[in-house]
């Protein structure tokens, strides 16, 4: 399908500057631009690409000041990054989508499945399960007993969803990701660890995006909780009666104690860890290697090192750390002084 530049600058409000019949069919980084391929700048270290791209169309910011002429054609929009995306997210909408369950699929029959639905071959969908309309579940992917997934989420393969957790509306969960598995809870006797039994579920609200690889576990009673527009990335750890607060993002390999709070509006690095039974601010922003060990001030605080503290704090420790080798030099001549003055 091909767009002209007129047709894009009115999908997403922005004006064109440049021969508005120029036509793409898809998209392309700015630095490997092609004929009839649209691209992006939001980055100005990626500004130079500009005047030698050979994309078609590409979408600016309006406060970008050229240095000389450029051969391609020009959108100018209040934000180039957050333009692509929302047209990204047309062309992805656009796409056919697959209906109906390969005869390879397992469907149990007392399951309910909404209009529209792909299940693909080998999947599971157990007992009493509930699949909303438009949802589409591929290869190898399990629902277990009474499991309600909403309508319109995208499942890719290799899923795993235990038995009683809940699903709400538009959730796409990449391969291998695990929800519901028990969460890590022993209590020590004599004998060694016994193990409590994780009664409670995991709900997922609306317009969550959850990575691959990711596990969320199931409450040892209640609901492990992650509220609506939450992303995950990939490889991260949710454990037992977590919560998530609405449209917090958080990068790979974060990892939750149990009964851990994040308020919402967080924006979390990769390999940030949380310790149990703590509660994060809303608008809380935590480094990458953040180690968060107490409840958080909030405010929109910032948050780095292990453990956490202020970042000018923090710099100002590792400016100290740095000289802790000559310093020591200086200390141990200091006793060499004062020893020689004693005697």
């Amino acid at each position: 399908m091909e767009f002209t530049a007129k047709q894009i600058a009115e999908l997403i409000g922005g004006r064109v500057e440049g021969d508005e019949n120029a036509a793409v069919n898809t998209f392309a980084k700015i630095e490997e631009g092609k004929k009839g391929a649209l691209s992006f700048l939001s980055n100005p270290k990626y500004t130079h690409f500009l005047y030698e791209t050979e994309s078609s169309i590409v979408l600016v910011n309006d406060d970008l000041q050229l240095e000389h002429e450029v051969s391609t054609t020009l959108i100018r929009v209040k934000n180039a990054y957050e333009s692509v995306a929302k047209l990204l997210q047309i062309y992805e909408s656009i796409k056919p989508r697959k209906t109906g369950i390969d005869p390879l699929a397992s469907v149990a029959a007392s399951a309910k499945i909404g209009k529209d639905v792909f299940i693909g071959p080998f999947a599971v969908i157990g007992e009493n399960a509930s699949i909303g309309d438009g949802t589409q579940i591929y290869a190898h992917t399990v629902v277990g007993d009474n499991v309600t997934i909403g309508s319109n989420c995208l499942f890719y393969p290799n899923i795993t969803i235990y038995q009683g957790c809940r699903v709400g509306n538009r959730v796409t969960i990449h391969a291998g990701s695990v929800i519901g598995a028990d969460g890590f809870g022993f209590a020590p006797n004599v004998d060694g660890y016994s193990k409590i039994p994780q009664i409670g579920i995991v709900i997922i609200e609306d317009d969550v995006e959850i990575g691959a690889n990711t596990c969320i576990d199931r409450s040892t009673m209640g609901a492990t909780v992650i509220h609506k527009g939450v992303k995950l990335d990939n490889l991260i750890q949710v454990a037992h009666n977590c919560e998530v607060g609405e449209n917090t993002v958080m990068s790979a390999q974060v990892g939750m104690a149990g009964s851990t709070k994040v308020g919402a509006w967080c924006m979390v690095g990769g390999q940030a860890g949380f310790a149990g039974h703590i509660q994060v601010a809303d608008k809380t922003n935590i480094g990458a290697q953040c180690g968060v060990i107490s409840n958080t001030k909030g405010n929109g605080e910032a948050l780095i090192g292990s453990p956490a503290m202020d970042p000018r704090t923090y710099f100002k420790g590792m400016a100290i750390l740095r000289r802790l080798p000559d310093m020591q030099k200086e200390l141990m001549a200091l006793r060499k002084e004062i020893e020689e003055l004693k005697k």
